[in-house]
C-alpha cells in the first residue's frame, strides 16, 4: 500500500511539466488540447467520494503522451479529485507495487485510491482510452 505521506511526495502535473527534459511542449499542447467531453467531467465531479490517482511515467515514453494529458485535463481543478506524477526510474518502491506481471516495468500506470489510501484500482500499460478506463474503474 502507498501511504497518504508517500503520495503526497509525488508532483503535480505542473510540476511534472516543469521538470520534463523530453517532450514538454508536445505534452503542453496535448494537456490544452486533450478532448474531454463534458459528460466525462460530470461524471468525475459527481463521484460521491474522494478519489486519489497515482501515474508512474517517465517524459520519453509515447504511451504517456496519449494517456496522462487526457486525465489530467479531465480531473484538473476538481475538488474531490488528487493526481499525482511520480517517475518511473526515480521511484522504484513506488514502481515495483506495480509490476506488469509480476515482473516488468511498464509505464504509464495508473493507481487509483479512496481518500484513506485504500486502492480501488489499477492500470497499467495504458495506450489508448484511459478516460474510459478510468470511468470504468471508478464506475461512473
Amino acid at each position: 500500500m502507498v501511504s497518504a505521506e508517500r503520495f503526497a511526495q509525488g508532483l503535480t502535473v505542473g510540476d511534472y511539466v516543469a521538470r520534463m527534459r523530453t517532450n514538454r511542449e508536445r505534452f503542453a499542447r496535448l494537456l490544452e488540447e486533450a478532448p474531454v467531453t463534458s459528460e466525462d467531467r460530470e461524471a468525475m465531479a459527481g463521484l460521491a467520494r474522494k478519489v486519489k490517482i497515482l501515474v508512474i511515467t517517465e517524459d520519453w515514453c509515447p504511451d504517456s503522451l496519449r494517456t496522462i494529458p487526457p486525465v489530467a485535463r479531465l480531473v484538473d481543478g476538481l475538488p474531490n479529485v488528487e493526481m499525482r506524477i511520480f517517475l518511473r526510474d526515480a521511484n522504484p518502491d513506488v514502481m515495483d507495487r506495480y509490476l506488469k506481471r509480476g515482473q516488468f516495468r511498464a509505464i504509464p500506470v495508473l493507481a487509483v485510491f479512496d481518500e484513506d489510501m485504500h486502492e480501488i484500482g489499477r492500470l497499467i500499460e495504458v495506450k489508448m482510452n484511459a478516460i474510459g478506463q478510468l470511468r470504468t474503474l471508478l464506475d461512473v
